[in-house]
């Protein structure tokens, strides 16, 4: 079996176009990957037709041997693209075997994860509007849910701006109650003195953890704010080196990372950087906040790491058009989703279907546009 080809297929999500890497072999089996790029859409199409030629004609069973030549193409270091091209390739090997993912990489060690809910709080931001939504995320069984309360602010809060998120925070905390996890996401917006100073106070609201507060890539401001707040700190989303994980959990100030598959190579080094977790008594929250297929993908990974916190997932909450796209996903149940017993991945994409809701250059959110929470991006510059 060989490679033949390598294509991508973009579907229009309205708050983020979704790209699909198509990997097709001389015998007919097709693979499926993913390397969605919110604002960055056509420099991830464009970095998948430019580096193609270097896999195209060889065994797509042989991943490692592919991963590495990529790796090396790239002045050794990972990218989206090579994500995308790499899961296909297990894709590929899970169907041509007749079993999923995770019975390649060891079998599972659960048969279900908790998930926690994001993209749940599109609308007004109003505490009202938020605790409204809650409810409704509470409503379907989830345990958990995730979000950014602190609108366009950016380095700092003034005092003025200090009242809003608290409210948002508050509201949900009592819409849910006292047994649902709520996680706050800053999305690396913060300088350090500000991120102490709000990690001190979210500590009222019993949050789980306190996320990317500061810019991810920065070590040791990460590491400072954890050191001073009494919430959890976590990063990693942004983070691609395998080192920059094995440094942030040196330093002991947390015992969560939320690695993203697509950020730092695939399957494979996910689950490496999942031992390294483990290694430093730590867990993993893979970031996910792509389409189901990701989704998918990461229930691969979770089904065979014993150190998983809990798996973000975004799928509740996308149109009614995304079961046209994609079959075969899972659906979340009392907030948890069963890992896949699909052959590969487990998910069809229908490429027809896929070309109807269109590209569109301003399908991403610009997470300092006021307004940005409400999910509309038509028309935004």
């Amino acid at each position: 079996m060989k490679i033949a080809d390598v294509r991508t297929v973009v579907v229009g999500n309205p708050w983020k176009n979704w790209i699909f890497v198509v990997v097709e072999t001389d015998e007919g089996m097709v693979g499926v990957g993913e390397a969605t790029g919110g604002s960055e859409t056509q420099p991830r199409v464009a970095a998948i037709e430019e580096i193609k030629h270097l896999v195209i004609g060889m065994n797509p069973r042989n991943i490692h041997e592919i991963f590495h030549k990529l790796y090396l193409s790239a002045f050794i270091r990972v990218t989206p693209a090579m994500a995308g091209i790499e899961m296909a390739c297990w894709d590929i090997l899970g169907k041509s075997l007749g079993v999923p993912v995770h019975r390649l990489l060891g079998g599972k060690v659960r048969e279900r994860v908790r998930v926690y809910a994001n993209g749940w709080y599109s609308g007004e931001r109003t505490p009202e509007g938020f605790a409204e939504k809650a409810s409704e995320v509470v409503a379907k069984g989830y345990t958990a849910l995730k979000f950014d309360p602190f609108g366009n602010a950016h380095t700092q809060l003034s005092r003025v701006e200090t009242r809003e998120p608290k409210a948002l925070i508050s509201a949900v905390k009592e819409a849910v109650g006292p047994d649902v996890d709520i996680l706050i996401k800053a999305h690396d917006r913060f300088s350090t003195y500000a991120a102490i100073e709000i990690g001190n106070w979210l500590k009222d609201y019993e949050v789980t953890w306190f996320e990317t507060p500061v810019l991810s890539t920065d070590i040791s401001a990460l590491v400072e704010v954890a050191r001073r707040v009494p919430v959890r700190v976590i990063a990693g989303e942004r983070m691609h080196a395998i080192h920059e994980f094995g440094e942030f959990l040196s330093r002991n100030v947390t015992d969560v990372i939320n690695p993203e598959p697509l950020g730092v190579g695939g399957i494979w080094r996910s689950l490496q950087i999942a031992g390294i977790a483990e290694a430093n008594h730590a867990e993993i929250a893979l970031h996910n906040a792509e389409s189901p297929f990701k989704t998918m993908m990461a229930l691969h990974i979770d089904a065979v790491t014993p150190n998983v916190f809990i798996q973000e997932c975004f799928d509740d909450f996308l149109e009614p058009w995304v079961s046209d796209v994609l079959t075969g996903f899972l659906r979340v149940e009392d907030g948890y989703l069963e890992m896949p017993d699909a052959p590969g991945i487990g998910v069809d994409l229908n490429e027809q279907e896929a070309k109807k809701p269109p590209y569109g250059k301003s399908k991403f959110l610009r997470m300092f546009r006021p307004g940005w929470e409400k999910r509309d991006t038509a028309g935004s510059e």
